[in-house]
């Protein structure tokens, strides 16, 4: 029979701590250990979602593969929402973690670094759709790229294999909850800090930038465009992507609105003017002044070509990247001052239209100027 005060008295657990006095004891106990000095560094989730971005989802998509973990989850996806991660660290290799339950424990997750030959050929075979470690950080790639970076087994996420985890509770199984708490906290931490995956996995997530002058594999699923199918890739890894961008040319602005004409005041009946009157002329009238508003300056014609930038429907080949070897034609430019300008390049891709962006500073590397 068990005692008082436990909830199983045979395996040596407290008693139950319901989450408003967890979270009270974790906030007291992060408090004492700032005054010591201590810097902490603690999960903070707003809402029911965990992570939202793309690696932050992807890491907690691969986490749910596992279905020797499925039960021990659920209580630790509670943990993690609710503030009892006071602390979570990650370093090469290894995540440590303080996860407050009915008293304070400390969690220990070894990841094992990526094989060197497994990384070479994810680079490899990424090599060239990689446009700049912005995009990559943001998630901005192609499907073919995110399908490769996700990959069970030979992609950048760890197998159930790859993970070593201890916590100083009493529970023998080999995730308990506050472990589960911890494996979800990393996804919101990379949520902030994406490139935190890739010092977890002891890989430089500029080699995949630096392929970009490699070609790309092409037994990878091509892609349309970038970002042109959301939907298809929230299916295809379970995560839920921004809206993407509708690439045309922007609207001209609106002219301004002329204000509202008041209301005309109720005539009042016509008399019959006097012979002296109706022999007198009309007053003149006013010319009324245009509301159109004054034409726009003449465009310089002394300035030179280069800072106009190429016109629509220059004909250009790529390069590099996932449409190397096609050509194209400038549907669109932007101005990015300094005489630097983003170009939207319209290819033919399997008889189907697709379009991509260029920079005005990557010519001649990743595409060229087709003789008219």
């Amino acid at each position: 029979m068990a005692r008082r005060g436990r909830d199983w008295d045979d395996g040596g657990w407290g008693r139950y701590v319901p989450v408003a006095e967890r979270r009270d004891r974790a906030e007291r106990e992060a408090a004492k250990r700032a005054k010591k000095g201590e810097a902490l560094d603690p999960v903070v989730i707003t809402g029911r979602t965990i992570a939202r971005t793309f690696w932050g989802r992807a890491w907690c998509d691969n986490l749910e593969r596992y279905s020797d973990f499925a039960n021990r989850l659920p209580r630790g996806r509670t943990y993690a929402r609710n503030g009892s991660v006071i602390d979570l660290k990650v370093l090469p290799g290894e995540v440590t973690a303080l996860v407050m339950g009915s008293t304070m424990y400390r969690v220990r997750v070894v990841v094992q670094p990526v094989a060197p030959a497994r990384w070479r050929a994810l680079c490899d075979d990424c090599g060239g759709a990689v446009d700049s470690l912005l995009e990559l950080l943001q998630g901005r790639l192609s499907k073919a790229v995110m399908e490769r970076v996700c990959r069970q087994g030979t992609g950048l996420f760890p197998a159930s294999a790859d993970i070593r985890l201890s916590c100083s509770c009493p529970d023998g199984a080999r995730m308990c909850k506050h472990v589960a708490a911890v494996l979800y906290g990393i996804g919101a931490r990379l949520d902030e800090r994406p490139e935190l995956l890739f010092r977890l996995r002891e890989v430089d997530e500029q080699e995949l930038v630096a392929g970009a002058g490699r070609a790309f594999d092409p037994s990878l699923p091509a892609a349309d465009s970038r970002l042109d199918a959301g939907d298809d890739l929230a299916a295809l890894f379970g995560v839920e992507l921004a809206d993407p961008v509708d690439f045309e040319a922007p609207a001209p602005p609106l002219a301004p609105k002329a204000a509202p004409r008041p209301a005309p005041r109720e005539r009042a009946a016509k008399r019959t003017p006097p012979a002296e009157e109706a022999a007198a002329p009309p007053p003149p009238t006013r010319a009324r002044r245009s509301r159109r508003a004054p034409p726009a300056p003449a465009a310089a014609t002394d300035a030179p070509e280069a800072s106009a930038g190429l016109p629509k429907g220059t004909r250009v080949r790529m390069l590099g990247g996932v449409h190397a070897g096609r050509r194209g034609m400038i549907t669109w430019r932007k101005d990015r001052g300094g005489d630097r300008f983003t170009y939207a390049v319209r290819v033919s891709v399997d008889g189907r239209s697709a379009t991509t962006q260029v920079s005005s500073t990557s010519q001649g590397r990743m595409w060229e100027i087709l003789p008219s």
